[in-house]
């Protein structure tokens, strides 16, 4: 539908960190349906399509479990292209016995597993865009029961082959330590548009009139800390620009807001004011 495509700017790759690379790689493979891409003795990268990466895992030295009431992650979002694949794996997840979560938010249907590691993974299809409600440039958006018997109802799905190869990054959901010198960060400095506050406690954005590439929340508490270096969770992720003008303007809007970017092995990073590292790309 064209919201993970230029002209938009959106989340292509989350970085991750685990206790255990072997234990998470099973679980991504069997569980998940990912492939390796690349992987090391500390390090993996995930793939759909043979050739993308959507997901790195690593295994840092000194690997502390995951601190809770601290910023970060809240979940990542992959994005399956067609409602049958989202079927698939609801069939998959009940064969394997797979515990898992699920919510209709308006704008898509979504389920929702954590990794041994209480990393949370959202896996979702988006309604087509003429279906979702906009009221002075909010997107309505809930949380209400997933209707398994539609979902469902085409009878048994062909087998689960794993993630599809049209799977994409669909969005991110971070953790924050409070929202004013978050938003004018992702918003005056990013170029993002806010799309839905949910009261005083979350934000959603987007580019391109998406339900959200980002939501941020203080839901672990108002002034939460961001967590160890060498703990589980968030590592980085990406923002794919346009083209290298799109970059430059952004790069200079932070700098202008007091945000700190830097240039490492031809890779533009940042991080937002609760300590999630971005990495600006093209």
């Amino acid at each position: 539908m064209g919201f993970h495509r230029k002209p938009n700017t959106f989340v292509e790759h989350v970085a991750i960190k685990v206790q255990n690379l072997n234990r998470s790689l099973t679980f991504y493979q069997e569980m998940i349906g990912f492939q390796i891409l690349e992987q090391t003795e500390t390090t993996a990268k995930l793939t759909t399509d043979g050739k993308t990466s959507l997901l790195s895992i690593e295994q840092p030295e000194n690997i502390i479990a995951k601190q809770g009431k601290t910023t970060g992650l809240y979940h990542f979002a992959l994005l399956l292209p067609k409602r049958s694949d989202l079927a698939k794996i609801v069939q998959h997840f009940a064969e394997i016995g797979l515990r898992f979560g699920s919510s209709d938010h308006l704008v898509s249907e979504a389920l929702y597993v954590s990794d041994p590691d209480g990393n949370q993974i959202e896996i979702y299809i988006d309604r087509d865009p003429s279906d979702w409600d906009w009221r002075n440039g909010e997107v309505a958006m809930a949380v209400d029961p997933l209707n398994f018997v539609d979902l469902l109802s085409g009878g048994k799905q062909q087998s689960w082959k794993g993630l599809p190869a049209g799977t994409v990054m669909g969005h991110l959901h971070l953790h924050v330590s409070e929202l004013k010198k978050t938003e004018e960060f992702y918003i005056q400095g990013l170029g993002f548009e806010v799309v839905n506050r949910y009261g005083t406690q979350a934000l959603f954005i987007s580019t391109g009139k998406y339900h959200h590439h980002i939501g941020l929340n203080t839901w672990n508490g108002v002034g939460a800390p961001a967590p160890k270096k060498n703990s589980v969770g968030l590592n980085w992720y990406t923002l794919v620009f346009a083209d290298e003008a799109a970059r430059n303007k952004v790069i200079e809007q932070l700098r202008q807001i007091g945000a700190v970017v830097t240039q490492e092995n031809n890779v533009y990073v940042t991080a937002d004011p609760s300590g999630n590292e971005i990495h600006l790309v093209i």
